[in-house]
Order: structure tokens, then C-alpha cells, then sequence
């Protein structure tokens, strides 16, 4: 699904199969349960309800990416054209992927457990909102422990 020359280093559809499963912990946060159409992926996401409002069989598109640059969009070693290739709240700089998705939040992968054979646990925070992605190693190649990483939803 992801090119080469992206930034994305997973991505995939995934359908709600539930909300707040062990209740709600907090006001503005929930936690959704879904799993994926095209990798049999399953995920645990934490995020903002006002931000982002989801419901139980909603499908949405996932992505998790290195970096915000668009494909070609690389950096020019220039020192002072750097500031130009990054995501600001001011509306300057070029325009990366967030401009496609809905809801973006940056993070760190903070953690992976290989559960024996073909199945890895990927987990990552995003201040902490929390990611848990269970599934084939194989799709999740590109995720390496301890990098950033953007995660973008798309309804």
C-alpha cells in the first residue's frame, strides 16, 4: 500500500469492534479496539473523542509514518531551507501528509514484543496515548523501536 519512495511505514484500513471495552477512564480520551481489512492487523488506540469522534463497526484508514514529508520531499541539507520541510501550527513550511488525514499525533515507538513465530506486538506513545499493533512482522518491517513516528487517521 505504502511506496517506496514514502514516508509510511505501515498502513491499512481498520473497522471498530469496540470502545472503551473495560470502561471509560477519561473525559476526553477513549480507547478503540479495531482490526484491519487487508493485513489482519489488530489495534489498540487511545485518542481524543472531541478531536476525532469514532463509533463501534466505524472504518478509517491508519497510517504510520517516519515523517510528515511528501514523497520527493526530502531535505535539502541546506541550513536554511531545513525550517521549510516541517509541519507548523502558522501555516508555513511546505505541506506534508497531515494535509490528508483527519487526526495526527507524533510519538515514539516505545516498545516491541515478538510473541514467537510470525507475530510481533508493536507499541508506541504519543504523549501518552498509547498504540498497540498486533500482527505478521512482515507488514510491520518498516516500524524500528525507539524512532518517532506519526500516526494519521482518516475517516
Amino acid at each position: 500500500m505504502s511506496s517506496a519512495s514514502s514516508n509510511i511505514v505501515f498502513d491499512d484500513i481498520f473497522t471498530i469492534n469496540g470502545i472503551d471495552k473495560e470502561g471509560k477512564k477519561f473525559d476526553r480520551v477513549s480507547r478503540l479496539y479495531a482490526r484491519s481489512k487487508n493485513h489482519d492487523m489488530d489495534m489498540t488506540l487511545d485518542y481524543n473523542v472531541e478531536l476525532f469522534p469514532l463509533s463501534d463497526n466505524q472504518t478509517f484508514a491508519m497510517a504510520l509514518a517516519s515523517s510528515l514529508l511528501p514523497p520527493g520531499g526530502g531535505d535539502t541539507g541546506d541550513a536554511e531551507d531545513k525550517d521549510k520541510n516541517i509541519w507548523r501550527p502558522d501555516g508555513k513550511g511546505v505541506k506534508g501528509l497531515e494535509e490528508e488525514y483527519d487526526y495526527v499525533m507524533y510519538g515514539k515507538v516505545s516498545e516491541s514484543f515478538d510473541g514467537g513465530g510470525e507475530i510481533v506486538t508493536v507499541y508506541a506513545s504519543f504523549g501518552g496515548l498509547l498504540l498497540s499493533l498486533t500482527g505478521s512482522f512482515r507488514h510491520m518491517a518498516g516500524i524500528v523501536l525507539g524512532d518517532p513516528v506519526f500516526i494519521l487517521l482518516r475517516k
